[in-house]
């Protein structure tokens, strides 16, 4: 015992390993990049394309996003629809905030759930502007790969269940 104080004190104690704290974006990290697929819901069949881009000093996650759907049973006029979303960090709440502004003036914002099953991140709404009282939306991201990910878009009345407006698949095009 006295022989390893003795060298304790002669070289010291080792050095707790220090490691830097996890980014508050890398739950949604994967998203930066360009990308394009298919949706599918209530709208009909159409395309997506996308872009996530960190901007204003990379503290917001920008998306652009146009979903175009052609005329079809469902939808018999077709539509082109564009939305913008920004990712933000709320350091006072410790979590992730998403706010889309939508055309018809829908202003959704989301909060990151707390606990999301592996391989998904969940937004749930805690504010729906411009959107009749009670209502309630979801936006979920399953990361299929780092190339691939599902977004589930759902809305919900009052007490009710949610139920699913519109699916998206997407396929990385282009990495920053």
């Amino acid at each position: 015992m006295t022989v390893f104080l003795g060298l304790l004190f002669l070289f010291g104690a080792p050095e707790p390993q220090t490691q830097a704290p996890p980014s508050p974006w890398a739950p949604i990290q994967f998203l930066v990049g360009e990308w394009q697929g298919e949706s599918e819901g209530q709208p009909g069949k159409g395309t997506v394309r996308r872009t996530y881009d960190f901007v204003l000093g990379d503290k917001f996650l920008h998306e652009r996003n146009v979903s175009s759907y052609p005329p079809q049973p469902k939808n018999e006029n077709g539509e082109i629809h564009h939305h913008w979303s920004f990712f933000s960090y709320d350091k006072a709440r410790r979590s992730l905030v998403l706010r889309q502004f939508h055309p018809e003036g829908f202003v959704n914002q989301y909060v990151m759930a707390p606990a999301s099953a592996a391989g998904a991140v969940v937004f749930e709404s805690e504010a729906l502007e411009n959107v009749p009282a009670g209502w309630k939306a979801r936006e979920t991201y399953h990361v299929v790969s780092g190339d691939e990910f599902v977004e589930t878009f759902e809305l919900a009345s009052g007490a009710g269940a949610y139920e699913v407006y519109s699916t998206a698949r997407l396929k990385r095009v282009r990495r920053p």
